[in-house]
């Protein structure tokens, strides 16, 4: 723990490191760019429906935990890969724990979605 005084450069300094892992996230993790994608229709959709600020409060958690959660997977299998680079049966569980937790996010999020926007959809037909 750093017991040193506060530092507005270190603060900012740590949100380059934040925006950094958030870029190399995008840059390097195919499944990523798809909840990027994904995350950005569902926004555009939310302000083409104008749904209510509750609406837009369980949108933008479900947005962060799929994100939060695919951070979290991402440094569990780089993380593993260093302390373990050949295969084994312990690491490859524990990716799948990882991966089962993005899945859970993403499943959760697509019904959010689902709840809020297609009685919306459905009402413009």
């Amino acid at each position: 723990m750093n017991s040193g005084k506060f530092s507005l450069k270190a603060r900012l300094r740590s949100f380059g490191y934040a925006f950094r892992g958030l870029s190399l996230l995008i840059k390097n993790e195919h499944n990523s760019r798809i909840h990027f994608l994904a995350a950005v229709a569902v926004v555009i959709l939310g302000f083409l429906l104008k749904i209510s600020p509750q609406e837009w409060a369980l949108i933008l958690i479900a947005i962060g935990i799929v994100f939060i959660s695919e951070l979290i997977n991402t440094s569990v299998e780089k993380l593993s890969d260093i302390i373990e680079p050949r295969y084994s049966e312990k690491i490859r569980n524990i990716k799948d724990y990882a991966a089962a937790a993005v899945f859970i996010s993403a499943l959760v999020s697509a019904i959010i979605g689902a709840i809020i926007f297609l009685p919306k959809l459905i009402d413009l037909l």
